[in-house]
Order: C-alpha cells, then structure tokens, then sequence
C-alpha cells in the first residue's frame, strides 16, 4: 500500500510538472514550434546526460535496442511537435486533455506492435474515449478544427511512443537512455528549422522554455519513479491530473475558461479511464 501511494503522488506530481510545461510553452509567446521544440529537448538531453554519466553503465545502449529507439524518438518527436502546436493555438486544457488520448492510441497500437490483443472493454474503452474527443474537437470547416486535429495527431504520436517505450522496457533498455536518446533525435530534427526560422527572442521568453524544458524533465524523472513503484493499472488514471492543472493554470493566469463542449468532453475522457481503471484493479 505504501509502495503504491508513493506512485499515485509521484505520477499526480509529474501531471504538475507536464501542465507547467505546457503552461510555460504557451506563456512564451508567439515562437515557431519547433524552436519551442529544440528548446525544451535541450534542457532534457542535458539531464538525461547527466544522470547517465552518474551511472555505472554510463552511455551503453543495447545495439538490438536501437530500431526501437528510433521508432520511439519518430513518434515522439512528431507528437511533441504537434503537441506544442495546438498548445499555441488552444485552450491549454483541451490542448493536454487530446493529447492524453494516447493511452487509448496506445491500446490499439499495441496489437499491431506488441501482438497484445484487447478485450472488448478495453475497446468500448477507446471508443468513449474518442466520442469525449468529438466534443472537445468540435468539427467544423474552421481553423480551429485543423488546430484540434493537430492535437488529436499529438496524442497519437504519444501513444505510438508509449508503445515502443514499453517494448524497450521488456527488452530491459534503461529510462535514462530512452529519454536520452529521444531528446537527441528531437533536437536533431528541430535543429534545421531553428536555423533556418529562427526568431529572435527576448531573454523572458528564452527564460520560459528553459523553465518548460525543465518542468519537462521533472515530469519525465517523476513518471518512471511512480511506475517504479506501482504498476501501471494501479496508478496510470491518476495522470490525467494533467488536465486538472493545466485548466486551472489557464483560468487563472491566461483567462482561458473551457466551454461546456470541452468539459463534457473531459468528463466522457476521464470517466472512461477511470472505468478501464476500476476494470483493471477488479480482474488484476
């Protein structure tokens, strides 16, 4: 019990680190994505690189680890990317409630990566889960649309991620070097565009995507620690928490306040984890 409560506080601290994230991405202004991108991967690959140098193995890799790495860094990348765009251009809140769709993206890409079949509730699951994202899309011919369905593709590339991070796991590859090798790879791709868009920033906003690069690495050290202490069926819903900081971090300091479409879109999001959730406990 006491293992599991370390998780569940240690998972609902790195939802406060992700919205500050989030919150510090926005508050940064009008900056092209991938500069925002480079910027918070930076901070990250520099702490990664840190903890491994502190190890034993210090920067050893698994050479069969390597396709998967690259896979997770792909997805990752581009959900990242598409993540920071809709958060320039949303209500942070719905922006990181599309976003933690990708435990439900993660479901199906399971089956064709893992060979991990699911159940019929897990599938009813996925689908609540994307009728809640109807409502807080809103589709419609606007940019708004486009904007949200840049969003839901960051959740998907999320949960393309989550999928091979949990394959590079059973394989017995590090955190440390995942995080590693991702931050690597984003700043890589996001380099060129840095280069050749690159705006001119004032030090505050410079200021603020050091502060959401670093709120990004203490989100990333706190949610390996919490599945290192509880398993994921245990503790995963309490990561929408997220959802619950970044809307109130929006309402009260970019006076952001979700419609009623967004909230019962939260509401069929959430409620639906939480039944995978209280499923999970019930036949584990």
């Amino acid at each position: 019990m006491k293992q599991r409560n370390q998780g569940i506080l240690y998972i609902i601290a790195a939802g406060f680190f992700f919205a500050l994230m989030t919150f510090f991405v926005r508050l940064s202004g009008d900056l092209p994505s991938m500069q925002k991108a480079f910027f918070r991967n930076f901070v990250a690959a520099i702490a990664s690189f840190t903890i491994l140098m502190r190890s034993k193995e210090h920067l050893k890799v698994k050479r069969s680890s390597i396709p998967c790495l690259l896979l997770r860094s792909l997805c990752g990348t581009v959900g990242l990317i598409c993540n920071f765009y809709a958060i320039d251009r949303m209500n942070i809140s719905d922006a990181n409630m599309l976003n933690k769709l990708s435990p439900f993206f993660a479901i199906i890409m399971s089956y064709f990566v893992l060979k991990e079949k699911a159940n019929k509730v897990e599938w009813g699951a996925v689908v609540l889960a994307f009728i809640g994202a109807i409502f807080v899309v809103k589709p419609s011919f606007s940019m708004e649309f486009v904007n949200a369905m840049i969003g839901v593709a960051g959740g998907l590339g999320a949960g393309m991620a989550y999928t091979f991070v949990r394959k590079l796991g059973k394989m017995g590859e590090r955190g440390p070097v995942i995080v590693l090798f991702f931050s690597l790879f984003s700043c890589l791709v996001t380099l060129p565009f840095l280069l050749i868009g690159y705006v001119p920033m004032e030090w505050w906003q410079l200021a603020d995507l050091l502060l959401a690069g670093a709120f990004a690495t203490g989100g990333q050290l706190c949610i390996t620690a919490a599945y290192t202490k509880a398993p994921a069926r245990e503790i995963s819903v309490f990561d929408y928490s997220q959802v619950v900081f970044a809307a109130i971090l929006g309402i009260l300091f970019l006076g952001q306040v979700p419609d009623l479409c967004s909230v019962i879109g939260y509401i069929i999001i959430i409620g639906t984890a939480i039944g995978k959730w209280a499923y999970n406990m019930k036949t584990a």
